[in-house]
């Protein structure tokens, strides 16, 4: 294989694995029943002027499956930290007893939960759409190469087969991240 084709395949790699990165970060987005640290994962806080994730400034454990406890490295980031969750797109009401804030999840109903399972769906399907694009254009650039007698017809059936093997492989992914977050959100 050439060193353009081992780019080339590389980099469709490189594209699949970021639209993985990117549905898992808009699925640890949604709340589910359980917690879980990563929940928090999105929330910045202000820590001596610079923006930095709450796992950053202090210690996050799940203390019950319904209970995180966030304990700050500094006392004067207690309120801080409360604040980012209470003004977060999550819904949760923090409980600060001394240094310690403990994050309850409200329970979720039978209503939030079919919405959050329909996003998490349509963030799948966006998911597998982005990585067939990249297929997609992979696919054409063989294509090119094949017409400007770059590559053979051989070589190009077998880099179109690599493509589909990795396109399988990330599509698989996403089934398995969505179906593990579906779990999650049917717990408890």
């Amino acid at each position: 294989m050439g060193e353009y084709m081992h780019h080339l395949i590389k980099n469709a790699e490189m594209r699949m694995r970021k639209s993985i990165d990117s549905f898992k970060t808009e699925i640890t987005k949604l709340r589910t029943g359980r917690a879980h640290p990563s929940i928090l994962d999105h929330i910045r806080v202000d820590y001596y002027g610079t923006e930095m994730a709450i796992n950053q400034v202090a210690n996050i454990t799940v203390s019950d499956a319904r209970t995180l406890t966030i304990t700050p490295w500094e006392k004067k980031m207690v309120q801080v930290i409360e604040k980012a969750i209470l003004n977060s797109d999550l819904g949760l009401n923090p409980a600060t007893a001394g240094d310690v804030i403990r994050v309850p999840m409200p329970a979720l109903n039978e209503e939030r939960r079919r919405e959050l399972m329909k996003v998490v769906r349509t963030e799948a399907e966006n998911a597998r759409v982005s990585i067939r694009n990249v297929r997609r254009d992979a696919n054409t650039e063989l294509k090119e190469l094949f017409k400007k007698k770059e590559i053979t017809e051989d070589e190009e059936r077998r880099h179109n087969d690599d493509i589909q093997k990795l396109t399988n492989k990330y599509v698989a992914e996403v089934d398995q991240l969505t179906t593990i977050k579906e779990a999650d959100l049917m717990a408890i």
